[in-house]
């Protein structure tokens, strides 16, 4: 290993310790102060208020008869959110002893008081007083309706759907990444390349569909250029950004110790540059999502946007509503997975790095 290496490997990869503030005995949570001073948790008893009136609004009330929809389940539903309200009220009561189950949920307490709220509203709107007419608006039981027959067909296209991502948006960030790298370090790259992208990146990577499905050998090779034209454009330019906005001084550190190029990029820029990276990451996977359902309306013979399309040509709102839900919950559990991954490969630059 060359002194370079030793000198400035050793203070990227070892950084020294940041001395943790100790917190302040006032610092306590807005939602924790109610559980600190009296033992219980009000914020949890009005969240299980909330369920039981739920519980019992969707049970006790009778759904109002629009055509030939019978909604079903609706007793299954009232009858889950009775037992939530009860075990959010046995928690709430519970206090400082709810142990684990008590310290995940008082985060989350302003939203377990607006969701039984939200689904009331939406209860009533459709299935008790029948504002927004089937078969365009379903109630929530409707979705545990789906979720109960088609969950095959449901599951199957969110596996495809998945696996179109999963193929796009990595193929897409890695040749982001080494193009951002490749302009921002090199001057001839930046010379050419650079305007090139500030040009064709803008465009919308759906308007070059026709194209994609014209050149491509088949349809699904298509969807998967899409997802990755989508990615590349803002890993690309991030990565540029922050290679390009690396304090000079630290190559002149390096290259007085005998620092090659190639150490210069791979241990001093690509670090410094890993913020913007990851910044780049985020803004490519909500436009690779967005490409993702466009494409597989389109040509794909599977997936999430292929069964909202199918939903629609049958008319089975409901169906569309389920696999809206799933990609929401989807696309929130990839940001927090992404959300992870960055933690982690940024720990060390907890100490310059404002988080």
């Amino acid at each position: 290993m060359t002194t370079a290496e030793q000198v400035l490997g050793g203070h990227l990869e070892r950084p020294a310790p940041v001395r943790a503030q100790t917190p302040r005995a006032t610092a306590v949570p807005a939602s924790l102060q109610d559980a600190v001073v009296t033992g219980l948790w009000r914020t949890g008893i009005v969240a299980a208020i909330a369920w039981l009136a739920f519980g019992a609004l969707t049970l006790y009330w009778p759904n109002k008869e629009v055509g030939f929809n019978d909604w079903t389940f609706t007793t299954e539903l009232g009858v889950a959110a009775l037992v939530a309200g009860v075990l959010l009220l046995l928690v709430a009561l519970l206090g400082a002893h709810a142990g684990a189950a008590g310290r995940r949920l008082r985060p989350a307490g302003q939203w377990l008081i607006a969701a039984p709220l939200l689904l009331a509203l939406w209860e009533l709107l459709t299935a008790k007083l029948g504002l927004l007419p089937p078969p365009f608006f379903a109630p929530p039981q409707s979705l545990i309706d789906v979720a109960y027959e088609d969950w095959a067909r449901l599951g199957l296209s969110t596996v495809h759907s998945l696996r179109l991502l999963a193929h796009g948006f990595v193929l897409g960030a890695l040749v982001g990444f080494g193009t951002g790298v490749w302009i921002g370090w090199s001057r001839i790259a930046g010379y050419w390349v650079h305007p090139v992208l500030r040009f064709l990146g803008p465009v919308p990577a759906s308007a070059l569909l026709p194209l994609a499905f014209f050149f491509a050998p088949s349809s699904y090779a298509a969807a998967v250029f899409l997802v990755g034209l989508a990615t590349f454009f803002p890993v690309a330019v991030l990565t540029w950004s922050g290679v390009a906005s690396v304090n000079k001084s630290y190559y002149d550190v390096a290259r007085t110790l005998g620092a090659s190029e190639w150490f210069l990029v791979r241990r001093v820029a690509i670090p410094a540059a890993l913020p913007q990276v990851f910044v780049g990451l985020f803004m490519g996977l909500g436009a690779s999502f967005s490409v993702l359902v466009t494409a597989e309306m389109m040509g794909v013979k599977a997936g999430l946007g292929w069964y909202l399309q199918w939903a629609q040509g049958w008319a089975a709102y409901a169906n569309m509503y389920a696999a809206l839900g799933v990609m929401a919950v989807l696309c929130s559990g990839l940001i927090t997975l992404l959300f992870t991954v960055r933690d982690r490969a940024l720990s060390w630059q907890k100490g310059t790095v404002q988080w």
